[in-house]
């Protein structure tokens, strides 16, 4: 019963759970690009126009962070660097497309957000090939 209310950690445990976060939810973000990807056509003709790109250019940039940037996610391989376009795709989904209805429509973006930004501030653990590069 101590352990479960104890501040304290082990770095194994923290490793581990990095892995188990980086999977999740780079894993389930590489489907959500694979779809947009596989229906490219008819997703940009109603896909959220951002900074006035263009609508196909919007999606493009989209696919680009959750499919590739979510497979180096996974692999843990720059994960800070990657973890970036992750959090702007999430952050506009959130407040520009969603109006910022984080118990709403915009929950699962909510759910993204912070995900990523806490692999951003704690990095991606020893359990990743930025892990093992820095051995």
């Amino acid at each position: 019963m101590k352990k479960l209310t104890s501040i304290h950690y082990s770095a194994g445990l923290f490793n581990f759970g990095m892995l188990i976060v980086r999977l999740t939810f780079g894993v389930l973000m590489i489907k959500h690009g694979y779809d947009k990807l596989v229906h490219f056509d008819e997703i940009k003709l109603k896909f959220f126009n951002f900074l006035h790109l263009g609508m196909s250019a919007s999606l493009s940039l989209t696919i680009f962070a959750e499919l590739f940037c979510a497979l180096f996610l996974v692999l843990g391989l720059f994960t800070r660097l990657a973890v970036v376009p992750l959090i702007i795709c999430m952050g506009v989904a959130l407040f520009q497309v969603h109006n910022t209805e984080v118990f709403g429509d915009g929950q699962e973006a909510t759910l993204y957000l912070t995900a990523y930004l806490m692999i951003l501030f704690a990095g991606p653990g020893r359990i990743s090939v930025d892990g093992l590069i820095s051995k």
